[in-house]
């Protein structure tokens, strides 16, 4: 059914046809990237418009892989193999540029989500399909955020059935009673607070010569714990749920192909960035933790450890960074599960409406939080194995994800004029062999232990 907008003040190009417009495309016109365009070129910034109003979706895509479990998978990198391995983070974060913007350009292209643009494409039954898988995994990283909530409220004495419900009941108001712009500005609000990894990677003192060597120079494990580490690290940098978040908020803010020059640049500094704090987080458990002979378990052992070595300052910070890292990923991963599962049955997913328009996109997010809040409430629940069992279906699902990308990216019935090209396709199936040869290398170590 249509229905006609009421308007309190004129909008640009308001035409009988936009008069009659669903409500949600109304929504969409409305906060759309022609009026940020027109609003920010209007204050003179000229070029730094174009970039501010497509800001969001690879910054918040790339931050959020700093997630808790992400948190922990750097640490214990560092803290187990020292510097040896920090290589990974580098060669998995230009990974994440190649892919992340490989999902912006399909989303941009097709106007639809990840999930979305499979079950137009191959049919319903492989939409049901990613819609399950992506389900299945990505419930174990939110209940892997909320329980990095409840390591964080620890530190300082926060028993996790308050801290956990809490952070679902704010998260869930923000998200469902706030506009598109008032979610995003928060979001990036909070993904500043990682920013703190970076202090305390300096505070830790580490041998700078071993970091830039050892970033650079690739050196192969010794063990299959070695192997694990790096398959980890690859699945924790390039998580499926980012790729699918990415790709359907680009569509959810309206990018277009026009937009992808300035959108290509959001995506490089939140990937970036992204590799920057991840390796920070490494380089201090080596320098500290590695030197001291220190093994972790999670991102709380890391936080801990750090007193007696670099200092007090260094658990605030790392602390602090671990509740904002976590309130982020707590928002991000189940919008990018509620957004799947909307697509998959194809009904509207979007922040800009209230919940009486799109009950089943806001209906899921809040699920997917009380489900994670309820089971990290829960007294003397083993978290770890949780967690770890989560990282290993990621792992496991990711050459699936990025298959599909490139088979979609590549397909000119889906792309039109914006597939991608020769040198792509190329870049694509050499970076694919890689991360099969990654998991695999994980799959012989996990049958040899």
């Amino acid at each position: 059914m249509r229905a006609r907008y009421k308007h309190k003040k004129p909008f640009l190009h308001r035409s009988r046809e936009y008069l009659d417009a669903p409500i949600h495309a109304v929504a969409h016109h409305k906060r759309g990237i022609a009026l940020q365009f027109a609003r920010f070129r209007a204050a003179g910034l000229g070029a730094l418009s174009a970039f501010l109003a497509v800001l969001g979706p690879g910054l918040l895509a790339g931050l959020s892989d700093d997630d808790p479990a992400g948190i922990t998978t750097y640490s214990v990198l560092g803290a187990d193999h020292g510097y040896r391995l920090l290589w990974i983070i580098p060669a998995s974060t230009i990974l994440l540029i190649q892919f992340h913007m490989m999902a912006v350009r399909i989303g941009a292209a097709t106007g639809k989500g990840f999930v979305g643009i499979i079950r137009e494409s191959w049919g319903h039954g492989w939409g049901y399909f990613a819609v399950i898988g992506l389900l299945f995994a990505n419930f174990g990283t939110i209940c892997a955020e909320y329980a990095g909530i409840s390591a964080a409220g620890s530190l300082i004495g926060i028993p996790s059935w308050i801290s956990a419900p809490i952070a679902g009941v704010l998260i869930s108001l923000i998200v469902v009673l706030g506009s598109f712009h008032k979610v995003e500005r928060i979001l990036l609000i909070v993904s500043s607070t990682l920013a703190l990894y970076i202090i305390d990677g300096i505070l830790a003192k580490p041998d700078w010569s071993q970091v830039w060597q050892n970033s650079i120079v690739p050196h192969m494990p010794t063990s299959s714990i070695g192997w694990i580490a790096i398959a980890a690290t690859l699945g924790t940098t390039l998580a499926p749920w980012g790729l699918a978040f990415i790709q359907s908020y680009a569509v959810d803010k309206k990018i277009t192909v026009a937009n992808l020059r300035w959108e290509r640049v959001d995506v490089l500094i939140g990937s970036v960035l992204t590799g920057v704090i991840g390796l920070a987080i490494a380089v201090a458990c080596a320098a500290t933790l590695n030197r001291a002979g220190v093994h972790i378990n999670d991102a709380k052992d890391a936080a801990l450890a750090l007193k007696p070595l670099a200092g007090s300052f260094a658990t605030v910070l790392f602390g602090a960074g671990l509740l904002g890292a976590s309130l982020l990923a707590a928002a991000i991963v189940p919008l990018a599960t509620a957004y799947s599962i909307a697509e998959g049955i194809g009904a509207p997913a979007s922040l800009d409406l209230d919940s009486k328009h799109f009950q089943l996109f806001y209906a899921a997010f809040v699920g997917l939080t009380v489900a994670a809040v309820s089971v990290v409430s829960l007294p003397k629940l083993p978290l770890i194995p949780l967690i770890y069992t989560s990282q290993v279906v990621n792992a496991i699902m990711l050459p699936l994800h990025v298959v599909a990308l490139y088979l979609l990216a590549s397909d000119a019935k889906v792309m039109g004029d914006a597939r991608i090209g020769v040198k792509a396709r190329i870049a694509s199936w050499i970076s694919i062999v890689l991360i099969i040869a990654c998991i695999a290398a994980l799959a012989v170590s996990w049958v040899r232990s």
